[in-house]
């Protein structure tokens, strides 16, 4: 179980990385393609706000990168438990306020991967 664990939590820190990029690298490209509940014009004026949103997403995939590199069991399960939970919080809040999507797409992988981490 706890290769399914590392391979869930992988699996999260990349989908993050992507967010990452998605939304502070290519918000007015891409993102209008992703996002397609938005108006177009919509997306530069928003430019800066979702720059940092993806800044956080960052935040999300180096602590999950990061309890993948921990050696000692006890510390990683520690920080994996830790960032699954942030990334739970967060999907929770996307799907109430900004779109049911992002709950199961978010929220139920680090659900699992909790789980997993926990057997």
């Amino acid at each position: 179980m706890e290769i399914i664990a590392k391979i869930l939590i992988g699996l999260i820190a990349i989908e993050h990385c992507y967010i990452l990029w998605l939304e502070m690298f290519a918000w007015t490209t891409k993102a209008p393609k992703i996002f397609k509940g938005l108006k177009k014009e919509l997306f530069e004026p928003t430019k800066a706000l979702a720059a940092n949103q993806g800044l956080y997403n960052g935040f999300l995939a180096a602590g999950l990168i990061w309890s993948l590199l921990i050696e000692n069991h006890a510390w990683s399960l520690y920080v994996s438990v830790f960032f699954l939970s942030c990334v739970i919080i967060a999907g929770i809040y996307g799907g109430i306020t900004a779109g049911r999507k992002i709950f199961y797409v978010q929220t139920i992988p680090a659900i699992l991967a909790l789980i997993a981490v926990h057997f």
